[in-house]
């Protein structure tokens, strides 16, 4: 990065009304994005937009200012993570890879999606596997492999079920199970919360 770019990089203001969100994101780095010119490559770019509601540069205008509406948007997880975005910005602005950061800061504050919950829960406590193909519902699957010759479950954790035992205690030692842990109670407050509110609104 040019040395003129630079002193936009580390100018760190930002207008979000939580500042511990705002710093989370100049902790991960987003503030690289204050070399955007707002030229609008990212977001004509992206093979996602084309067929969404989503447009890169509005999300990372709003990450920008330490908005933290943009961590409970379902747009961040629209990006399909095709690197379109990065390959050709003008400033060299790595888009991707902060849209990833914006998602690891979402999971982190409980704003993690329903389906993603559901896949990791099955991933550590299940099957080990983001993809279970062991179950009664898998059959046509097993035969599918079987009719190309392949053995009916994969080599992962379906074939040595063991192996599932040592996969769930690597993530609990990398803290996976305490991140989903702490995701899902932030969620679930939320919610409550929500409910509440609601609740409150119709008392009126």
């Amino acid at each position: 990065m040019s040395e003129n770019i630079e002193k936009y990089v580390t100018r760190k203001v930002y207008k979000g009304t939580n500042s511990k969100i705002a710093q989370k994101f100049v902790d991960v780095g987003l503030e690289k994005l204050r070399a955007c010119i707002n030229c609008g490559t990212c977001t004509a770019s992206c093979p996602s937009g084309r067929r969404t509601a989503f447009r890169t540069r509005s999300v990372l205008r709003r990450a920008l200012t330490g908005d933290e509406s943009v961590l409970s948007d379902i747009d961040i997880w629209l990006c399909s993570t095709c690197y379109y975005c990065y390959e050709r910005c003008p400033r060299d602005i790595p888009v991707t890879d902060m849209i990833i950061k914006l998602r690891n800061i979402a999971v982190e504050e409980g704003y993690i999606l329903d389906n993603h919950f559901t896949l990791a829960n099955d991933i550590f406590y299940a099957t080990g596997h983001g993809v279970p193909a062991n179950g009664e519902n898998n059959k046509k699957w097993r035969d599918l492999r079987e009719s190309y010759g392949l053995p009916s479950l994969p080599p992962t954790v379906h074939s040595y079920p063991e192996a599932l035992k040592e996969c769930q205690t690597l993530m609990k030692e990398v803290g996976f199970k305490a991140l989903l842990d702490h995701a899902k109670k932030l969620k679930d407050e939320r919610k409550a919360s929500e409910q509440k509110d609601e609740e409150g609104k119709e008392g009126k």
